[in-house]
């Protein structure tokens, strides 16, 4: 199935897009999407550690499942003062 997948600031910048589409076997979690996409785009493998992903609008726990019709965003670290 077809995940959308939109990205914010660097990773944004990074890829050159501000949504990608993974095409993963059903079930997945978080951490599993993760991992697919930066095995396909290791130029955002130095954010895995400290990358932020949203689902439906709500921060999602890596064990978090998602399906191909929720919305994923993903969001570098937020920093500033």
């Amino acid at each position: 199935m077809a995940y959308q997948v939109l990205l914010f600031a660097t990773l944004k910048e990074k890829l050159g897009s501000n949504k990608i589409s993974l095409d993963i076997e059903e079930p997945l979690t978080v951490a599993d999407l993760l991992s697919h996409l930066f095995t396909l785009y290791p130029q955002l493998q130095p954010y895995q550690k400290r990358i932020l992903v949203a689902v439906n609008q709500n921060y999602a726990s890596p064990t978090q499942l998602v399906k191909p019709e929720d919305e994923i965003a993903l969001f570098p670290p937020v920093s500033g003062g």
